[in-house]
């Protein structure tokens, strides 16, 4: 083997070589931070299911509106998006791992708070998931900037792959069960299982030891707020690689507010009532399982079809949907929704991946904000423009026409970034600095 060979034998993705399975048990047996950081989003997120279902199934058993479950959902997006720019700047200014222990514990306290939410008051709902984004709006951009510092470069794409995985399984498994234990034992217990398990994440994320960040300096100048969200922007607009991979992600959340559906094919064209609901939410967790480990062994060695799958990734999630509308049983709409996730999941876990592993991490923390921030907008108007047509004209069309508009996003997309296909190579060895850190004043 000559040495051009063996580099190559050495750098191959972990997920090309061991298998998607393999690759990610021995990094979770190795990398016991990681594992630790791995196993609070576990928790916490199965507990969020729980919320997510028993919430809006009160909601639409409370009102019998669709809209509602729209409007659920935009309380908890506009929040998300109106909290993204401080969120984004504590995530590059403050102990990250300290930021989010505390959003953790805050949001224990929201979800106790659900206790008090019923037929009655069901309007306290949403000023309380709106609280609850607050506190989520700086936690998932630090989690997601800090993967990169506490694994390897060998081991970016398993990581990456397992939390996309870890979203997927919890969404299966705290959908499912969600319905299950708010049919049988009630919703309050539902709330009471999330807010446990954010305590839970809080004691796991409290033994990481490995820093979340690389060093600063102790002077080192922050910009304000608004400064930052526009440093963010100037980045992403110079590196086009960059402002593609945000780009999909706000285009896709245009489309995703066909979520705000499922409740409704669940309870109101298929008769089916919150077990229904924790089924087709399970198929969706199962796809969104499966479609990262796929996705990523699509984009290939080094990630060199990374565009490319993103780009059918999210043309099948649109296809998907629409043929959600044809469904003539909640087994088939289950198999259409899973199908819908196998993209959704790829897309969404690549093009993280791609920021992670271009993105310094003095801003890095930002730039994912942003990324949040943007999908957070769109599914929040998207949800409420698909539960308002499905008022109007019915589901079935409303999963149509919101499929519809994902196909048109992906091809416009992928004719939007026809430079950078042509012309930059995502395996370059290191991301361009097209925006200077800060330096010491």
């Amino acid at each position: 083997m000559d040495e051009r060979e063996s580099h190559t034998a050495r750098t191959e993705d972990p997920l090309l070589t061991e298998g998607g399975f393999r690759a990610s048990l021995r990094l979770l047996r190795r990398n016991r931070d990681f594992r630790r950081l791995f196993a609070a989003s576990v928790i916490s997120l199965g507990g969020d299911w729980f919320l997510f279902v028993a919430i809006n199934g009160l909601i639409l058993e409370t009102t019998g509106r669709a809209i509602d479950v729209g409007l659920s959902i935009l309380a908890q997006e506009s929040a998300f998006f109106l909290a993204s720019p401080w969120a984004g700047a504590l995530a590059d200014r403050v102990d990250r791992r300290k930021l989010m222990i505390t959003c953790d514990l805050a949001r224990m306290v929201i979800c106790v708070a659900f206790l008090l939410v019923g037929p009655d008051n069901i309007w306290l709902a949403f000023p309380l998931l709106a609280i609850l984004s607050i506190f989520a709006a700086p936690f998932d951009p630090a989690s997601s900037a800090a993967i990169p510092n506490l694994v390897s470069a060998e081991e970016l794409p398993t990581a990456n792959a397992l939390g996309g995985s870890l979203w997927g399984t919890m969404l299966a498994v705290g959908a499912a069960l969600g319905g299950v234990v708010a049919t049988v034992f009630g919703r309050d217990t539902a709330f009471l299982v999330d807010a446990v398990s954010f305590l839970a994440s809080a004691a796991l994320l409290s033994r990481i030891r490995r820093p979340f960040s690389e060093p600063r300096e102790e002077q080192q100048e922050h910009p304000k707020t608004i400064d930052a969200t526009i440093e963010t922007l100037e980045y992403a607009r110079r590196d086009h690689r960059v402002l593609s991979l945000l780009a999909v992600k706000a285009g896709f959340g245009l489309a995703a507010g066909v979520l705000a559906l499922i409740p409704v094919f669940a309870r109101q064209v298929f008769d089916a009532g919150d077990i229904g609901f924790g089924i087709l939410m399970a198929a969706r967790g199962i796809g969104a399982l499966v479609g990262p480990f796929l996705g990523h062994r699509l984009a290939g060695p080094h990630h060199r079809r990374l565009f490319p799958v993103i780009g059918g990734a999210l043309a099948v999630f649109g296809l998907s949907y629409m043929a959600l509308g044809l469904a003539p049983t909640l087994w088939v709409a289950a198999i259409v929704i899973f199908t819908a996730h196998l993209g959704g999941g790829t897309q969404w876990v690549l093009s993280t991946y791609g920021l992670q592993r271009l993105v310094p991490d003095y801003i890095r923390g930002r730039v994912f904000a942003v990324d949040f921030a943007l999908i957070t907008l769109s599914l929040g108007v998207s949800s409420l423009v698909a539960a308002a047509i499905a008022d109007s004209v019915g589901a079935r069309q409303s999963a149509f026409i919101l499929g519809g508009v994902a196909v048109a996003w992906a091809v416009t997309w992928w004719l939007l970034i026809r430079n950078v296909r042509r012309d930059r190579s995502f395996d370059d060895a290191e991301a361009p600095d097209p925006v200077d850190p800060p330096q010491e004043p």
